[in-house]
């Protein structure tokens, strides 16, 4: 009988330390994200070094915007092209989803967790991305000020 009581008060210890997204939070999104790693449902983790790319995103106060992929260069500058997704903050059943929209398809991604420098989206594979914000790199030290 002890042991179901811990059960149950560790459950419930966990359900009530989830961050609660709120609208507020929406604008910490904005920005340049690089990926960290990825937890897979089965508890393997696949941690990444450096990225070649990250994820910028723009989301207004109406919570909808776009994500794309950007190159961060060596000289504090990004090389971006056309391609681009919509996406849209969400809010159900006390969760917050980002739903992505291109011509081609539609996905969405549940909001985990979020603060000034790190964000959790999880898919509907149960992938949890972990991100860290970032920004522009400038190797080149030519005194130049990055945007």
């Amino acid at each position: 009988m002890k042991n179901a009581f811990r059960i149950v008060f560790i459950s419930l210890f966990f359900v009530a330390c989830q961050q609660k997204i709120t609208p507020a939070d929406v604008a910490k999104i904005n920005g340049y994200w690089e990926i960290e790693k990825v937890v897979f449902d089965q508890g393997k983790d696949k941690d990444y070094g450096m990225n070649e790319s990250y994820d910028y995103f723009q989301i207004g106060k109406n919570n909808s915007g776009t994500r794309k992929k950007v190159m961060p260069q060596l000289d504090g500058t990004f090389l971006v092209n056309n391609t681009y997704e919509n996406v849209t903050v969400r809010f159900a059943d006390d969760k917050a989803f980002i739903d992505y929209s291109t011509p081609f398809t539609k996905w969405s991604e549940e909001l985990i967790s979020l603060s000034e420098d790190k964000m959790v989206l999880k898919n509907q594979e149960k992938k949890e991305y972990h991100y860290k914000k970032t920004g522009p790199i400038n190797l080149l030290g030519d005194g130049k000020k990055t945007k």
